[in-house]
This record gives C-alpha cells, sequence and structure tokens, in this order.
C-alpha cells in the first residue's frame, strides 16, 4: 500500500475523537488526534430521544473534525457510533446531519463489534504477549468486556453501563456520598454478574484497562502515590483509597487530586463505580491501562480492508460454516448474479466495488434461513442477518443485507421504502433473478442473456426455444414480472428467436 494517512472517528457517548495515523507497511505511526467531551449520552432523555443541545454539540464537533480531514479520501476513513446512537430513537436523523457536517459516512456500530475492535487497538497498543488478556473498556454509556490472546479477541461482551449513565442515574446533582456510591457499584456489580461465571472459567493471565475513565483513575493513583508501591496501573487498594477520597469530598469537582482534569470530574464518580465493582466482581487485584482503544482498533481494521484482510469477508465465511449453507448452490447463483450486475455496470470500476461486495456477500447468505426451516427461509435468513452479532458489519450493513436475503423472492412490498436511485434495486434484481434461474439447483448450463437498466426497470432479453424448453421457469418470470409492477417497477422479459441470438 506504501504511504498513505488514515483516520478513525469515534463518535462515543462521552467523547467524539480524532485519530490520523500513517500508514508504513502493516504498522500505523499516530500523526494527530483530536478530543472533545461532547457527553452525548447527558442529552438522552428517558423516552431515549437526544436532544437539541447534545446534537448541536456533536455537529460543531463534527465540522471541526471534517476541516481536518478535506482532502482524505472516502475509503481512508472510517467513522463509528457507539452506544447512545444504538439507542436513541431519533439517531438516524442525527446521524444524516452529523455525517454531512464530518463529510463522510457514520456507521453505528454493535457491542459486541466494539468491543472487538477495542480490543484490537488496545493488542496493538501493547507489547506481544502470549499470555491471554482481560481488557475493560468504560465508556460513557457501555462498557465493554473482552478476552483475547495476542491479537485476537476470543470472548466479547458489551453491557449497558458507563461513566455518563452511571452518573447521571445515581449523582444526578453531582453528589457524591456512601450510600449513592453503593448503590451505583452494586447495580454495576449486578450487571457484571451476568457475564462473570462463562469468563472467570474461560481465565486470562493479565488485566487491562482501557477508555477515559481508566486513564484517569491510573494518572491520579499514580501522581499522588495512592498505589501501594507507589507504582504505575490501577491496584485495588489504590482504588479503595481513591473511592473513600471522593466519598469524602462529596462530588467530583470536590476531588482536589492532582490527575484529574475539570471536563471528566462531572463523570468521574459513575465510571469509578463501575471500576470498582469491576475489580470486586471479577476477583481482580490490579489492571495496567493501556492506550489505543477503539479509535485505534478502527485504523488497524481499516488497514486491514487495505491488505485484503477484511473481517466481513471472514464472518460471512463463518456464517456459511455455522449454517452449512450449499456452497455449490452459492456459487451457482453468485456466478450469474456477478454476470447479470456486469451487464448493468462496470463492475470492475473502483466506486462500484461497494456494490460488488455487498451482492457477493448477500448471495452468500441467501440461503441461511433453509437451517431454521425452507418454508419462509428468505425471512428467516434476513432475521439472523439483522440481529446475529456480524464482526466487521456496521448496523447499517447489516440492515443492507438483511434487505436482500429478504428481498431475494416472493412479494416485493414486504420491503422498506428504498429511493428508486438507490443501487439496492439493481442488486434485488441480480440476486432473485439468478435464484431463480438456479432453482433446480443443477449445474446444466443457461442460455445466454442479456439484461439492461432503464429509469422505469429491467429488460431481460432469453432465447424463444429455451423459454419453451423451461416452461416452470417461465412461468416463474412472469410471475416476477408482476411482483415488480406491484411496487412500481417494469420487468420486461423479451424472447429471442436462434436467427438473432447474439455473437
Amino acid at each position: 500500500m506504501g504511504y498513505e494517512q488514515i483516520a478513525a472517528v469515534d463518535l462515543g457517548s462521552n467523547s467524539f475523537r480524532l485519530e490520523v495515523g500513517r500508514v508504513v507497511g502493516d504498522q500505523i505511526y499516530p500523526l494527530d488526534s483530536l478530543k472533545e467531551p461532547v457527553r452525548l449520552a447527558s442529552g438522552l432523555s428517558r423516552e431515549k430521544i437526544l436532544n437539541d443541545e447534545a446534537q448541536q454539540r456533536g455537529l460543531e464537533t463534527l465540522s471541526r473534525f471534517g476541516e481536518r480531514l478535506r482532502g482524505f479520501q472516502g475509503q481512508t476513513v472510517r467513522a463509528v457510533a457507539t452506544n447512545t446512537l444504538r439507542v436513541a430513537k431519533n439517531a438516524k436523523v442525527f446521524i444524516h446531519k452529523a455525517e454531512a457536517a464530518l463529510g463522510f459516512p457514520i456507521e453505528v456500530i454493535g457491542g459486541r463489534e466494539e468491543a472487538r475492535l477495542i480490543y484490537i487497538g488496545v493488542a496493538h497498543a501493547m507489547p506481544p504477549a502470549r499470555h491471554k488478556r482481560l481488557v475493560v473498556d468504560i465508556g460513557g454509556g457501555s462498557t465493554e468486556f473482552v478476552i483475547g490472546k495476542k491479537v485476537e479477541p476470543l470472548v466479547m461482551e458489551s453491557l449497558f453501563m458507563g461513566c455518563v449513565s452511571y452518573s447521571l442515574r445515581f449523582f444526578p446533582d453531582g453528589k457524591v456520598d456512601k450510600k449513592r456510591f453503593f448503590d451505583a457499584e452494586v447495580a454495576a456489580a449486578r450487571e457484571i454478574e451476568i457475564i462473570a461465571h462463562d469468563y472467570r472459567a474461560y481465565g486470562w493471565t493479565e488485566s487491562v484497562a482501557s477508555s477515559g475513565t481508566a486513564k484517569a483513575v491510573a494518572d491520579i493513583l499514580e501522581l499522588n502515590g495512592l498505589n501501594p508501591d507507589g507504582g504505575p496501573g490501577i491496584s485495588r487498594e489504590g482504588l479503595d483509597k481513591l473511592k473513600a477520597q471522593l466519598i469524602r469530598a462529596g462530588s467530583g469537582a470536590g476531588l482536589k487530586l492532582a490527575g484529574l482534569r475539570p471536563d471528566r470530574a462531572p463523570v468521574f464518580p459513575g465510571g469509578v463505580a463501575i471500576l470498582s465493582a469491576v475489580f470486586s466482581t471479577l476477583g481482580i487485584a490490579r489492571m495496567t491501562y493501556a492506550e489505543g482503544a477503539l479509535r485505534l482498533g478502527v485504523l488497524y481494521d481499516l488497514l486491514g480492508r487495505f491488505h485484503q484482510h477484511d473481517m466481513r469477508d471472514t464472518t460471512v465465511q463463518q456464517f456459511i460454516r455455522r449454517y452449512q449453507v450449499d456452497a455449490k448452490q452459492v456459487a451457482r447463483v453468485e456466478r450469474t448474479a456477478l454476470q447479470l450486475l456486469g451487464q448493468l455496470i462496470p463492475i470492475g470500476q473502483p466506486e462500484h466495488e461497494s456494490e460488488v461486495r455487498f451482492l457477493r456477500w448477500a448471495v452468500a447468505l441467501h440461503e441461511i434461513g433453509i437451517s431454521i426451516a425452507h418454508g419462509g427461509f428468505h425471512k428467516h435468513g434476513a432475521y439472523i442477518v439483522s440481529s446475529a452479532d456480524m464482526p466487521g458489519f456496521s448496523k447499517k450493513d447489516q440492515e443492507k443485507l438483511s434487505l436482500l436475503v429478504l428481498g431475494q423472492r416472493g412479494k416485493m412490498e414486504k420491503l422498506p421504502l428504498i429511493p428508486s436511485q438507490d443501487p439496492l434495486w439493481r442488486q434485488l434484481f441480480c440476486i432473485r433473478f439468478a435464484a431463480l434461474l438456479h432453482r433446480s439447483r443443477d449445474d446444466l448450463p443457461l442460455p445466454p442473456l442479456m439484461v439492461k437498466q432503464s429509469a422505469q426497470g429491467f429488460q431481460v432479453e432469453l432465447p424463444t426455444q429455451w423459454l419453451h424448453e423451461n416452461p416452470l421457469t417461465a412461468g416463474a418470470l412472469a410471475e416476477e414480472a408482476e411482483h415488480w409492477q406491484r411496487v412500481g417497477w417494469q420487468l420486461r422479459v423479451r424472447r429471442r428467436s436462434a436467427a438473432a441470438a447474439p455473437e
């Protein structure tokens, strides 16, 4: 790939971050970073509506990030959003404005995908090790727990608790006392108990904390000599001393210790309560602090895509194995679907790369629902794709794949509203038509076929003799034309005599 700059944007529930790196071979060297305490989660109402003030703070920050990213190519920037935008009911409205402010697409990622990327970032920020590591990342609205080895995450979970959400819930006026802190710590412990048994059974050698809360705690313990040996990192004893001092101070702002920045103070009590529960529930004596976390993980995942090690390809292959997909049928349908798409667009051009890849993935996954039941298998498959944890895929990616899997057959009125210019119509045509032509699941050659797209729909040209010899397919094509007509599109099947066959 050579020298190139890539960038990651992290729309966290507490802070928005921008990281720019320089790529040399398989390594990324930090060039620039920006961080702003947007506190998006503090603008989330009980009804899960993100208020205008929080949205405005986010948009202003993203406009500044957008200025820094001017000149970057689309494929060199990846922006991800986490828990607050996973749960906000008006997230799509905000993201539309946010993408305009930033100048790049924004992906809302699931909790386990966030955990995977966090681990990748931490693993690349720390010295190599052969043992298993537990990584805990306390964000603004969620906390991720990952056990991994080397650069491979093995066990991943995301729990709905964060420094912003817990500070608002248990310390709404900023005041901290013994009872409030105890209540917050117990609530966090209850959440962690859900995963504690399995995690302890899996085991780990080294405990690592990332995120702003962990950095603040580690800095405070070290700068104020609260660890028993005076060393770096976070010790159980040091955390207990910090907890006692925080309760005595009565608020995060009242805690006069070196290392606590004013912008961290309002959400500090919630973060400390969660961290204390992590130590007690998982039986941890000491944690080291690691830089990197999500934004560095996003950069290395993006680098993997450049080097053709796209995690999404790996995930699709794992799903094929898990759901025992008929690989021969996938190969048949893919070959024909790509042949069709190749007549509609120049599929070798870089601007169409994403469309080709999504069609390939959709075809690879189009029959996974058969593992549940053959009747309505496209509906079962669409549900799996939309609901499962799919490492590497954003929520938007999964929605698109789910739509293609659902739309591969049957009535098209069941599909959500799709703009007429959306490439999804082309992809739907290709997967539907290819699946229809290979319904017999045999390796008999298909006749030469020609397709065209117009503003009104699609035209397919097939030999008259072949249609006569395949009445089942001919009938299915007539029915298919009716399906398209009911959603406002034309599908014309033209018969071609042998004399008019293409050379």
